[in-house]
């Protein structure tokens, strides 16, 4: 398993050092960078790891480089770096998705509780992410009809109102929500739900060969 990286961004370089140092100290990997320029074109690829993150820095801003890494590491999660009057700039920043912010002057505790929770949300994003990347391939093995009667499913729709929906009998919408179970290899129905869900299918949604003709 690869260790996590600090990444710290601060064109304080006193506050990068002292960064750096607490954090090698921890034992964890640590690149620092003077900029959000300069971050960016080192062509990070980050892995498991958390950012931390000067707010006002000349050029590229935080805010600015959270927006860029947004569309390309969009799990990589970012604690904040604020000065007092800052704050009002991170609470936007967190609702834009970073995980936290803490302010200068910082303790060590704060830093390390800081990247512990962001440690965890980034591990449990990704998690959803490798169930839901999962969960899309499984369905696509499904045939247009099977498509159907998922949708209805997690719509919560009996079998009797799926077969009258499709002009399809009973037994058939039976039989296809069997081999649904089985292509997607689904413990039970919630677990068919939930991987429907995070694979983005809409419930009830009308499927472009959605007719009453064909399997009954």
């Amino acid at each position: 398993m690869t260790e996590p990286t600090i990444f710290v961004v601060d064109d304080d370089e006193a506050v990068r050092h002292s960064l750096h140092m607490l954090l090698a100290a921890q034992g964890f990997a640590v690149e620092s960078y003077a900029s959000a320029r300069e971050f960016l074109d080192a062509s990070v690829v980050p892995g498991e790891g958390v950012l931390l993150l000067d707010v006002r820095m000349p050029g590229l801003s935080g805010l600015d480089l959270q927006a860029e890494l947004r569309a390309k590491h969009g799990n990589l999660p970012i604690v904040f770096i604020t000065a007092y009057g800052d704050v009002p700039l991170a609470v936007n920043a967190m609702k834009a998705g970073a995980v936290d912010f803490i302010e200068k002057p910082f303790t060590k505790a704060a830093i390390l509780d800081s990247i512990g929770r962001a440690l965890d949300l980034g591990a449990e994003a990704r998690t959803k992410n490798r169930f839901a990347a999962d969960a899309k391939v499984r369905i696509e093995r499904l045939t247009p009809r099977e498509r159907q009667v998922l949708e209805r499913v997690v719509s919560g729709r009996q079998s009797k109102t799926i077969a009258f929906d499709l002009g399809i009998s009973v037994r058939t919408v039976e039989n296809h929500r069997a081999r649904i179970m089985g292509k997607l290899e689904a413990e039970s129905v919630s677990h068919l739900v939930r991987m429907a869900l995070a694979a983005g299918v809409v419930p009830g949604a009308p499927y472009p060969s959605d007719t009453r003709t064909g399997d009954r």
